[in-house]
């Protein structure tokens, strides 16, 4: 399978290594293309300072490219107004910055939090501690067997006494891919506000928050091709407005005095400290990438990898599959499964020996496994770099595992 996107990334072209590198591990970071290496590598080598607080050039020039990152990742995702974008370090922070922000200025007892069971733990755990604080109730919303929002569920849960709906665009487990457009809908006719998690989604599909009506979103860098300690909060301004600040200190203030201060305006009131120029650069640089490569084309290639390596699973009698079994217009490229009689653990160990990477455990999603009924899974995920080549590798080197534990093939 030709692939034009697989040399721009050092990582997988490792002349050392024994054995070619196969990595599969996408939904938990991505590798980085040499045009984000070397925007970051320029930036501390000609232009490392400070922004905002020098008066010189090369401090001026961080500030001018720190705020251009913020203007470029607003257009990206469709924002009103740059200000409405808030640089954190990551996803995690993000939602914590909501949930510490909005959630404690908002949320009264007896209100209710509710979120689908495949989150996340760092869409789960902000809330699960917000509501515990605030005496309201977390609800959850639960799946049918193939890894999709129950419609019954929707209709009975979304109520007048919600007052946050917060879920992943894509499940990082099962892949499923959630009608959040039609949640945001609902939630919004009660009166609740809506927190999109778009770590999973934005590396592979666009995400439009004036066409969704969210009222925050939240990713971070290094799951879509940049680096890692950059994340992004969407916030509508009117609501951004009305928080207040998350962390306070340096650079997000406007006066301060013994016993008292006054906060900058949006979006430095959140952004305290010296910020990750290096970064917010490196970000915006991956956006370049994506936006030149296409998500048209990403989503093909992805598409035409799920397909293929599903198709290799099912072949295989000793492999449960999680979630949709087949290719589906709900499913993006994330594949969770289990060999039977293998521990996840061991199964990436040994797939380990060939050079092949995925990842093994309960993928920051506890709740999700317990329902169901497993203790861990084993998960592939790709991107628009890999080859049908790294999923016959992936599958060559899965069928040997039985036989290694002397389990017969």
């Amino acid at each position: 399978m030709l692939n034009p996107y697989r040399k721009d990334f050092p990582l997988l072209d490792q002349k050392d290594r024994v054995k070619p590198l196969i990595y599969l591990d996408n939904a938990a970071t991505t590798q980085k293309p040499e045009a984000v290496l070397k925007a970051m590598e320029d930036y501390y080598r000609e232009y490392n300072a400070n922004p905002y607080r020098g008066l010189y050039d090369i401090s001026e020039k961080a500030t001018e490219r720190y705020e251009e990152a913020r203007k470029v990742t607003a257009e990206f995702i469709h924002a009103e107004d740059s200000s409405e974008i808030v640089f954190t370090r990551n996803t995690t922070e993000s939602l914590n910055l909501i949930a510490y922000s909005y959630g404690r200025s908002f949320l009264e007892e007896g209100d209710e939090i509710l979120i689908p069971i495949s989150e996340h733990h760092s869409n789960l755990l902000p809330w699960q501690q917000l509501a515990k604080e605030k005496k309201a109730e977390l609800r959850y919303l639960y799946l049918d067997e193939k890894g999709h929002l129950k419609e019954e569920e929707l209709k009975a849960k979304i109520t007048s006494k919600t007052r946050i709906v917060a879920l992943a665009c894509v499940s990082n487990v099962l892949g499923t891919i959630f009608p959040v457009k039609k949640i945001i809908e609902k939630a919004h006719s009660v009166g609740a506000v809506t927190v999109l998690d778009c770590a999973q989604s934005i590396p592979h599909y666009p995400l439009d928050v004036t066409a969704l009506d969210t009222d925050f979103a939240v990713f971070s860098g290094h799951k879509m091709l940049g680096p890692m300690g950059i994340g992004v909060l969407y916030g509508k301004k009117a609501l951004l407005e009305k928080m207040p600040p998350f962390l306070t200190g340096g650079e997000m203030i406007d006066f301060v005095s013994e016993q008292e201060a006054t906060f900058a305006p949006l979006p430095q009131k959140f952004e305290a400290g010296t910020p990750n120029v290096g970064g917010a650069i490196g970000l915006m640089e991956a956006i370049s990438y994506i936006k030149n490569a296409g998500y048209e084309k990403i989503r093909a290639i992805e598409e035409e990898l799920t397909a293929y390596a599903l198709d290799r699973l099912r072949e295989l009698p000793y492999v449960t599959i999680y979630g949709e079994k087949y290719p589906s217009e709900n499913r993006s490229g994330v594949i969770s499964f289990n060999v039977e009689n293998v521990h996840p653990h061991d199964v990436s160990s040994l797939l380990d020996a060939d050079g092949v990477c995925i990842r093994a455990g309960h993928h920051c999603a506890q709740p999700l496994m317990r329902y169901m009924e497993v203790a861990a899974t084993c998960r592939v995920s790709f991107y628009l770099y890999n080859t049908k080549e790294d999923v016959d590798a992936f599958i060559e080197s899965l069928k040997k595992v039985r036989r290694w534990l002397g389990l017969g093939d």
